[in-house]
Order: structure tokens, then C-alpha cells, then sequence
């Protein structure tokens, strides 16, 4: 359930590698950079805390996560999840909602859900992704435009209009500075692959700032000087009340940041082709992020750019990680007071390279050209992260994608009058062979409460009262209490009648579980459950004799 990959890397680990890991570890640390204070500054937090995170959150991520290569940090998934809490309860709010979904992660990890991360809707996940990078771009128009008008309205639509009464206030220098941070971003892998674009991007723009005194915004003129050491820790206090408050976002928090890092860790596995531990990688986000709120960080969870780029640059153990969080640490203790001289207008610009990497729209668009009912998951998970909050789209989505699941289920669920055709299990009956006054029904596909009406209709068919209905169940591969209840109604019904009911061919070893534990067998008889229609076939045959002797 939790044995770090760190235990098993560090058996025969060789000389060869550790110096590739250091060498990787150092390029993530420098990439992770501008990410994390960029993430911090668009979540409504100080950037600092994004430097925080990604030491803090980063290091125990690597020494404890279930995945050789994972890199954990603050990443763009949670910048409208942090934005909205620290808009509703502050900065003291998210740090709680931050220390209770790490104790959520862990639970999930104990009890072993991280196999169970993987059944969460495509359609859901690529819609709430999709909206996310939506929201962080139009977050980022004021800073890469320099518009000069005061907060931004939290609302998609408000924000948009206000936008648009502040169009003649646009700084012109800010916009010349993100236009060349875009030109620089996507320009500059074409020189090399070694030195991070958006490194060069803050060096160059923070230097011709600088130097040219150009008329923009800062991270030192908005927030202040950046602190060149960690904060003391501090357990934040808890109370019921608060945690009645804040238990739904930290949930999002928990659950947004389970399927980001276990999709980064199976990207991550076939890129090394190696194989994650889903449950001690949630484990090890739960510890992260409850570290991370103790030192006064945010949310964090696996970086999917960060450890492509780690295994890009030959990290293959955890060593490289809590390298990228040494190196990071000794960024902020030595070069950390610089970091207030970068320009705005370049995160913004760096941040909205990363909303175009996230929003995915070759798959939205494979989607949303793909069946209806996924096409309908995937627009309004979208349509609510972007204009109502990503928690109520999570919900909605899933309760969605749950009730289009039921109602296919439903649509290949059938029960009817058994016919018989000459496929191998039929080969040796005949129509001829059934009995005058006996009815044979089949049940196909899942037998639960969705389905159980049409049992039900079925059942009406019968014209008058037969003396053996046989229910065929071989194609039954699930059934629940909903399903057992009809079966109990129908017996009951058939008891009433005078008819007796025999259950064929349960194949399904789950089913027939369900069966004994709910003492269905005992209420029908064990002597009318039958494994074979042919011995279903012999037992009718009892029956009507049984009752021609008992005429006599």
C-alpha cells in the first residue's frame, strides 16, 4: 500500500546516474522557477508561496511518491480552485482547505482508491481541464496588456466586459513586453532545447526593464520584496465549524490534485516505461500538501511539464526531484530579492503559453465530435468550470456522465419472451420441446434499478397464469438490491398465481453471490435454481408431473 520508488532506486543505484539525475534536477529547479511564482501570483496569492510550495511540496513528493520521476509543485490546474477559495475565506482559508485535503489524499491512498482515480469520465476531465485554461488566459489579459483598471472582476462574463471599457487604457510597453515573452517562448526551442524558454524570456525582459527603466508593472512594485528563507512552520488550527466550511473545496483540492498527479505519473510511466504506485503517490500528495500548508504554501500536486522535463534531461530516480527542490531552495536563499524585478507582463505571458498547453483542444475536439452523451459531459463540465466554479462542474459532470452510463446500461438491457436459435448453447433444444403451459423468459445485460422496469413490463405479457415460468439468467453479468427486490416481487406474484419459478443458468459468480446473501435461494427453493436449461428443462418436468399425480 505505501513503499516509496525511492527504497527501490537507491538498491544498486549507479555513479552513471546520479549524475544525470543532478544535471536534470538542476534544469527542472531553473524551469520550475518562474512557474511557480507565476502560478502563486495568478491563484490571488504571493509569489513567494509558489516558491514555498515547489521546495516544500516538491521534496516530500520525490521522497515519498509512488513514481520514479514524478515532479510535484503548484501547477495551472489549481489556479481557479486557490483563486476562488482565497476570494471566499483568505489566505488563512486555503491554508486550512490546503492541510484537510492532504489528510483527504492519504485516506484515499489507505484505502486504496488510486486504482479507482482511473474510472473518472474522459469527457469530465478533458472539459474541466479545458475550462481551467480558459479561465487562467482571460486571468491574464489585464498583466499582459497592462491595463490600468484596478481588481478584476472574479466572474468570466464581468471580467470580459470590464475588459472591455479598459481596452483605451492598455499599457503599451507591458504589451510589447508579453508579445515578446509569447515570441520568445515559442522561438527559442527551435535554437535549443537546453536552456528554458521561459528562463530566457524573464532574463531578457527583467534586464530591458531594468536597464531602460521601462514604464511596467513588477512583482516588487505590486507585492513587495520576495523573503529569502522559509518560513517557520505553523499547524493551522482546525475547528468544526471551519471544517464544515471549507470540507467541499478541499475535496476539489484532493480530488483535482489525485487525477493530476496520477495522470502525470502514467504519462511519466510511458515515457521511462516504468510503473507507478498509484496509492503511495496519493499518499505522499496527502503529506505534500499538508507540509506545504504548514510552511504557508498552496495546493500542489505532479507537474506533468516539469517531470516530462525531467525525464527529457535523464532523470529517472527520485534523487532528480528532491534535487530540483534543493536547487530551488538555493535560488530563493541567494537569488530570491531579484525575483522582484520581473515584469508582470512576462508571467503573463508565460502563463498563457501555459493555458494553451492545457487547454487541449485537439482532444475537445476529437470529443466533442465523438458520441452525443460525451460530447454532452464535455460541454457542460466546460460551460460550468468556465462560468460557475470548477467544483459545482466536477459534481454536475460526474452526476451526468453517471446517469448517460445508467441509461446505455438500460438501452442494452433487455427482458423477453426466450427464442431460441441454433447457436452452440441451444444446438440441442427445440421449441418443441417446451411444455404447453410453460413460459420461458431471458434476461440480457445488467439487471439493476435502471433496468428493473422493464422486467417488470415483461412480466405483463403473460396473457394468462402459466404453471413454471423459467427465467433465464446467462446473460446477466450484474444485479443489485433493486434487481433481487423485482426477482422477490415476481416470485411473489408467481406464488399467488399458482405458477412455480425456476431461475436457469446464472453464470455470473458475482450474481449468484448476490443471490445467496440476499437468501433469494432460500425463498425460491435450491431445488429451482438450475445451472443448464436442460436440467431447468428436467425439473419443469417434475413439476408437471408432480401436479398430474397430485390431480389423481
Amino acid at each position: 500500500m505505501f513503499k516509496p520508488k525511492l527504497i527501490d532506486t537507491l538498491k544498486n543505484y549507479q555513479r552513471d546516474q546520479f549524475f544525470k539525475d543532478i544535471i536534470a534536477g538542476i534544469i527542472v529547479g531553473i524551469v520550475a522557477l518562474p512557474l511557480a511564482i507565476a502560478f502563486a501570483i495568478a491563484s490571488g496569492v504571493s509569489p513567494q508561496k509558489g516558491i514555498f510550495t515547489a521546495i516544500i511540496a516538491g521534496l516530500v513528493i520525490s521522497v515519498l511518491g509512488g513514481s520514479r520521476v514524478q515532479i510535484g509543485g503548484p501547477t495551472g490546474a489549481f489556479i481557479v480552485v486557490v483563486y476562488g477559495i482565497v476570494q471566499q475565506f483568505g489566505i488563512n482559508g486555503l491554508i486550512i482547505a490546503t492541510f484537510i485535503a492532504g489528510i483527504l489524499l492519504i485516506i484515499m491512498g489507505l484505502t486504496k482508491l488510486g486504482s479507482a482515480i482511473k474510472y473518472i469520465p474522459y469527457p469530465l476531465i478533458i472539459g474541466f481541464t479545458t475550462g481551467i485554461a480558459v479561465i487562467i488566459f482571460s486571468s491574464e489579459v489585464k498583466d499582459f496588456l497592462g491595463l490600468n483598471m484596478g481588481n478584476v472582476p472574479a466572474d468570466f462574463i464581468s471580467k470580459w466586459i470590464a475588459y472591455g471599457r479598459h481596452l483605451s487604457a492598455v499599457n503599451l510597453y507591458a504589451a510589447g513586453i508579453g508579445g515578446f515573452t509569447l515570441l520568445i517562448v515559442f522561438l527559442w526551442p527551435k535554437i535549443t532545447h537546453k536552456i528554458p524558454e521561459s528562463l530566457i524570456a524573464i532574463i531578457l525582459t527583467t534586464l530591458a526593464v531594468y536597464f531602460f527603466k521601462i514604464p511596467v508593472e513588477t512583482i516588487g512594485s505590486r507585492f513587495g520584496a520576495i523573503p529569502t528563507s522559509l518560513p517557520k512552520p505553523v499547524i493551522p488550527g482546525v475547528s468544526f465549524a471551519t471544517l464544515q466550511q471549507l470540507i467541499r473545496p478541499a475535496f476539489t483540492i484532493a480530488l483535482l490534485g489525485s487525477i493530476e498527479s496520477l495522470l502525470s505519473a502514467v504519462v511519466a510511466d510511458g515515457m521511462i516505461g516504468g510503473n507507478h504506485r498509484s496509492n503511495t503517490e496519493l499518499i505522499a500528495q496527502g503529506f505534500a500538501n499538508i507540509c506545504s500548508s504548514i510552511f504557508g504554501g498552496i495546493p500542489a500536486t505532479g507537474a506533468i511539464a516539469r517531470t516530462a522535463t525531467n525525464v527529457k534531461n535523464g532523470g529517472r530516480t527520485p534523487i532528480a526531484g528532491i534535487v530540483h527542490a534543493i536547487t530551488l531552495l538555493i535560488i530563493l536563499l541567494f537569488v530570491g530579492k531579484w525575483a522582484a524585478l520581473i515584469p508582470m507582463a512576462t508571467l503573463a505571458g508565460i502563463l498563457i503559453v501555459v493555458a494553451w498547453n492545457m487547454s487541449e483542444i485537439e482532444n475537445f475536439i476529437d470529443v466533442f465530435k465523438g458520441a452525443k452523451s460525451d460530447a454532452a459531459v464535455l460541454i457542460t463540465t466546460f460551460a460550468l468550470t468556465v462560468l460557475v466554479d470548477l467544483t459545482v462542474a466536477i459534481e454536475i459532470g460526474m452526476i451526468m456522465a453517471s446517469f448517460l452510463f445508467m441509461r446505455k446500461m438500460m438501452q442494452i438491457s433487455s427482458v423477453q419472451q426466450a427464442v431460441f436459435s441454433a447457436d452452440q448453447a441451444d444446438a440441442v433444444l427445440d421449441p418443441d420441446d417446451i411444455p404447453k403451459g410453460v413460459d420461458v423468459f431471458e434476461i440480457n445485460g445488467p439487471l439493476f434499478f435502471g433496468a428493473a422496469y422493464k422486467f417488470k413490463d415483461a412480466m405483463k405479457v403473460l396473457e394468462k397464469p402459466a404453471r413454471v415460468l423459467i427465467i433465464r439468467m446467462r446473460n446477466v453479468p450484474v444485479i443489485d438490491a433493486t434487481g433481487i427486490r423485482v426477482l422477490r416481487e415476481v416470485n411473489k406474484e408467481m406464488k399467488r398465481q399458482g405458477t412455480k419459478l425456476i431461475i436457469s443458468e446464472v453464470a455470473n459468480e458475482q450474481v449468484m453471490g448476490e443471490l445467496k446473501k440476499a437468501r433469494f435461494l432460500f425463498q425460491i427453493g435450491k431445488g429451482n435454481i438450475k445451472d443448464t436449461f436442460e436440467n431447468a428443462l428436467k425439473r419443469t418436468n417434475d413439476i408437471l408431473s408432480e401436479a398430474i399425480m397430485d390431480q389423481k
